[in-house]
């Protein structure tokens, strides 16, 4: 019922490079868990920009309603860090994504996220359409 995650479709990935600042090192010398949020958030929305449709991007907004992180090790400011962006489904106004942050090959972080659609205009939640999700998965 208004869940978009088709048998015969896989996610298209989206890899986002992250520029760790000297603003995201805490106390301890290492990224501050809050940095990681903020990392999630940008991945997610340039994942969105790069795959809908200028015309829905325009009209559409998204805002976090839940995150899940796992930290497994920490980060530093010299390190080269990407987020590897994954939409596991849609259902109605809302997408659940999984985000995995690495170091090469070591995983930093693993992040389960909620986002819900908003209408840019009126600022309440909105389906995107079928035709707009579509290019967020590739049939296998």
């Amino acid at each position: 019922m208004g869940c978009y995650t088709a048998a015969m479709t896989q996610s298209i990935s989206h890899r986002y490079d992250i520029h760790i600042e000297p603003g995201d090192i805490d106390f301890m010398g290492h990224v501050n868990n809050a940095s990681y949020l903020k990392w999630v958030q940008a991945a997610v929305i340039s994942h969105w920009q790069k795959f809908a449709p200028a015309d829905a991007v325009a009209k559409h907004l998204w805002v976090a309603f839940r995150h899940e992180i796992t930290y497994r090790r920490p980060a530093f400011l010299d390190d080269e860090v990407i987020a590897t962006v994954l939409l596991e489904k849609v259902q109605g106004a809302k997408a659940f994504y999984e985000t995995i942050i690495r170091r090469g090959e070591e995983v930093l972080a693993e992040v389960k996220s909620g986002w819900c659609c908003l209408d840019a205009e009126t600022m309440r939640p909105t389906r995107p359409a079928k035709s707009v999700i579509e290019h967020f998965f590739t049939r296998i």
